[in-house]
Formats: structure tokens, C-alpha cells, sequence
């Protein structure tokens, strides 16, 4: 038979089916991201009480149900399009598991979701170098715990993060004008979830445009749509556009209001690295060293944005998640590069993969848990989540009341106590101070459960008695609990949660 000039030439074929095995290869490492993200979406812990309270909290609250408002949105220094963006996924979690529990869980399940952008990045950054680059980097992206770690929380930083990494694959290694529109609009996203990601951002657009300065307009159109979004995101909810920015700029740097949660020193950041990665810094930085050629964009990216945080009083591990996503990509590109090396060796030519992937998801897995920081994190939130739950699920609460325990150890007021009335009877509000226990007794007939730690059940009125108890954040605390229905009375009035955060300025 005559071949014609339509038929596919063996190599043509041969290209086909090495181009079919590269997309299953990533398919069977974005389902084994999936495999390790997912399930982490219904563990009940907690990173950092923002991911509660100034996120799905407000995406409750835009919903029509009450909630509970902090110092943030009272000052108005956060903007409203991260919880606009969280809104669809809380409604939906809302309708398949009503009462709290599905509100919480489908949003972080979409931010796992999200979070896979990263392990394609990574795939395809190797694949600039080799397949096997692109392999392992996308392993790493996978497996790596601080990765894995972070996928589910509904917290600026990863989600940010989540959009900023592909965008900086699509502004490099020459880009057409369709890519650098595109990178534009994620790093738009990304400066609008997380503007401190700023200079960072601004450091990956000077080193994509360096030398080639006419990629910056369509950069910059991407961009700019995306802040007109927000701008239209910002006049919905009826504030000016942008101005949580100033009014951030404002209470953390001119007022230092960040201050208040902790001043550390310059080099906190390399301690964390320190005590989190143990001595496989050692490892990870000689990986880094060997492949940081190949995307030397994404070293200094990393390293700005450490710096820049860095110079800031006030320093959380979170807030450096685009340096550690960028580090790991760079080591894992450098740890490619032993494979080839090994490969030269005929006698570890069969066992150079395995080793360094084994050592990847190895030394992931004994990281995950060797530091005391790591255990912390993912127990943190799980006591409150309990306690919660019970409470929720208990037909006969009718109010409840938090007695000398922090709001934000809650996991949200609807998953704490619902419809029930929500009151807090704190030592420092000024309405409370000095009187606490007689409180407690006067505005009793309004709530029939309270949260409580257990050295407090001598101040609590004789009808109380403890129930559970669990490790929260500083200790335990404990439901006490009375018979009977809640009657409110004009004492209770003044200390619906609210209110009380009103005066105590939190």
C-alpha cells in the first residue's frame, strides 16, 4: 500500500504515544496530590484563625446568617473579594451538609483543588530541562508535607500562592502575548488574595520583562481588569474600592496594630526553616544549589519575598508559603539532576529514580511529624472542632456562653452553638471587670451550656456541671452544662459576642 502524505509517519506515531505517556504520567501525580489533599479537607485543624474568621466566617455572613465580626472588618482592612470568592463553595457546602460542618469542609475541599495549580507548574517547569525533570518535580509538588500541609486551608497565602507559581510559568521562557495577558490576570488574583506578595510579584514582572520591556503592557492589561473586578467586588459590599489596602498599610505599619501578636527578630524565618525541615535543610540547599540554574527567576523570587518578610515585626510560617513552594521546585529540579548523574553509573543506573523519589516522599513523610511545631499544627483546632460538634449536635442548647476563653479558638460561631444565642463574658471587657463571677450567675437563665476552662467550674453557678473537656489553644476547656430552657434576660443583653469584641477591641 502507497503511504500519501496524510498518513502518520512512524515517528509521528512515536511522538503520539511519548506525548500519551508524558499527560498519564501527570495525571497519576496530580491523582496522587488529590490522594494525600482530599482527605486532609475533612480533618478539623486549624493554621491560624483566619482561615476562619476572616474568610469563611464573612462568606457566611454575605449569605444572610449571622456571625462573628473581629477588629479586621470592624477597621475595614480587609478587602472582600477573597470571601466573595469563598461565598459559592461555603453555599454549596451549606446545602449538601446544612448546620456548619459542609460550610467548612467544601471550601477547603475547592482550595485542595486549587492548590493542584502548583504540582502542574512544577511539572512543567521540569519539563523545560527534561522528563525526568519534570517527573520529579512534580513528585516533590505532590508529596512535599508543607505543600500537602497547606492545600486545604482556606488562608491567603496558598491560595495566593496557588496562582502566582503558574503565573510565573507563563511569563518566562518566552511568552506570546495570550501567556502574558493570562500571567497578568493570576498575578492580579494573587496580589488582590495576598497583597504582600507585592514585591515578590514585583521582582518575578522586572525579571520576566528584563530586556524584553514591551511583555509588560500586556502584563499589565491582564492586571488591570482583574483590579477593576475587585474594585466592582469592593462597591457590592458597599465600601470604597481598595481602601482596606490603605487601612492595612495603615493599622500594621503606621500604627504597628501587627505588633500586638508578636515582634521577632530578622532571622526567624531561616529558625523555622531550621525547625520544621531539621537537618534536611542540608540536603534540600545542596539541591537547591545544583538547580536553581534552571529557573534562576524562582530563586530570587523566593528570596525577595523571604527578605521582604524578613524585615516585618511580626512573622508566621504561613506567610512565606510562596518561598517554601518555590524552594521545594528548585530543590526538586536539583535532586533531577543526581538522578542523571547517578544514571551515568551503570551500577545505579536501575536505582537512581526510586532513591531520590523514596528519599522525597520519605523525608516528607518523617517531617511531617518529627517537630513539635508540625504535631502542634496538625492537632491545631481539632479540641475546639470536638467540643463544637457536641455542642452543635445537642438539641437542648438554647444559648451559650464562653467564660474567660478566647473567641478565636471557636471553628465559627454556626459550627459552635447555630441558631442558639452566642454571649461572651470576658475578665478584660470593661463591663465585666472585677464582677466576673456574679456575671456569670446573673446572666445564667440565658444560656444552658458554657465554655469554659476546668479550673473555672468553682466561679460557675452550682447547676453547671462539666461535661467534656478537650485541648485547645493554652490548655483545655470544657463544656458545663444545666437542665432546662434559656430565658433572656436584660442582663445577657450587653454581651452577645459581638458586642463584647466591640469593646475589648478584638
Amino acid at each position: 500500500m502507497t503511504r500519501t502524505s496524510a498518513d502518520p509517519t512512524p515517528d509521528d506515531a512515536a511522538q503520539a504515544g511519548g506525548s500519551t505517556k508524558r499527560w498519564q504520567m501527570l495525571a497519576a501525580l496530580l491523582l496522587l496530590a488529590l490522594a494525600v489533599r482530599l482527605p486532609l479537607a475533612f480533618w478539623p485543624n486549624i493554621v491560624h484563625p483566619d482561615e476562619i474568621f476572616q474568610y469563611l466566617e464573612p462568606a457566611w455572613r454575605m449569605l444572610g446568617h449571622d456571625g462573628i465580626i473581629t477588629w479586621e472588618w470592624r477597621y475595614g482592612i480587609r478587602g472582600w473579594f477573597l470571601p466573595t470568592l469563598l461565598a459559592g463553595p461555603v453555599a454549596l457546602g451549606d446545602w449538601i451538609a446544612p448546620g456548619g460542618e459542609g460550610a467548612f469542609v467544601v471550601p477547603r475541599l475547592a482550595a485542595a483543588v486549587a492548590s493542584l495549580s502548583i504540582v502542574v507548574s512544577a511539572w512543567l517547569f521540569g519539563a523545560r530541562v527534561s522528563r525526568l525533570h519534570a517527573i520529579i518535580a512534580a513528585f516533590a509538588a505532590a508529596v512535599w508535607f508543607d505543600l500537602v500541609f497547606f492545600a486545604p486551608h482556606t488562608l491567603s497565602e496558598p491560595l495566593a500562592t496557588a496562582l502566582i507559581v503558574p503565573a510565573a510559568l507563563l511569563v518566562t521562557d518566552h511568552p506570546s502575548l495570550r501567556r502574558l495577558v493570562i500571567g497578568g490576570v493570576l498575578l492580579a488574583l494573587g496580589f488582590v488574595c495576598r497583597f504582600q506578595y507585592a514585591p515578590a510579584i514585583a521582582v518575578l514582572v522586572i525579571g520576566a520583562c528584563w530586556g524584553r520591556w514591551r511583555n509588560l503592557l500586556p502584563l499589565i492589561a491582564g492586571g488591570i481588569v482583574v483590579l477593576l473586578f475587585a474594585a466592582i467586588v469592593d462597591v457590592a459590599h458597599g465600601v470604597v474600592p481598595f481602601a482596606w489596602l490603605i487601612a492595612n498599610i495603615e493599622q500594621n505599619l503606621l500604627r504597628d496594630r501587627a505588633a500586638e501578636f508578636g515582634v521577632t527578630s530578622a532571622i526567624t524565618y531561616l529558625a523555622d526553616f531550621w525547625i520544621i525541615w531539621s537537618a534536611a535543610c542540608v540536603l534540600l540547599l545542596a539541591a537547591i544549589w545544583r538547580g536553581w540554574r534552571h529557573a534562576p527567576l524562582l530563586l530570587v523570587v523566593a528570596l525577595a519575598n523571604l527578605v521582604f518578610h524578613s524585615l516585618i515585626g511580626h512573622k508566621e510560617y504561613r506567610f512565606v508559603f510562596l518561598s517554601v513552594v518555590l524552594l521545594v521546585i528548585l530543590a526538586a529540579l536539583g535532586s533531577a539532576d543526581w538522578i542523571e548523574a547517578l544514571r551515568a553509573k551503570r551500577a545505579w543506573r536501575p536505582w537512581a529514580l526510586p532513591i531520590v523519589a523514596g528519599g522525597w516522599a520519605l523525608l516528607s513523610l518523617v517531617l511531617a511529624g518529627a517537630s513539635e511545631t508540625m504535631r502542634d499544627n496538625w492537632m491545631g483546632g481539632v479540641g475546639a472542632a470536638q467540643l463544637a460538634t457536641e455542642l452543635r449536635s445537642d438539641p437542648d442548647t438554647c444559648g451559650v456562653a464562653l467564660y474567660n476563653v478566647p473567641f478565636h479558638i471557636l471553628p465559627g460561631r454556626e459550627r459552635l452553638s447555630g441558631s442558639s444565642p452566642l454571649y461572651a463574658l470576658q475578665p478584660g471587657d470593661p463591663l465585666a471587670k472585677g464582677h466576673l463571677k456574679e456575671l456569670v450567675l446573673a446572666t445564667s437563665p440565658a444560656f444552658n451550656r458554657i465554655l469554659a476552662r476546668p479550673d473555672a467550674a468553682a466561679d460557675l453557678p452550682a447547676t453547671f456541671s462539666r461535661r467534656s473537656c478537650a485541648l485547645v489553644i493554652n490548655g483545655d476547656a470544657c463544656i458545663f452544662a444545666r437542665s432546662g430552657t434559656c430565658a433572656a434576660t436584660s442582663a445577657v443583653a450587653p454581651f452577645v459576642i459581638n458586642d463584647v469584641l466591640l469593646r475589648l477591641d478584638y
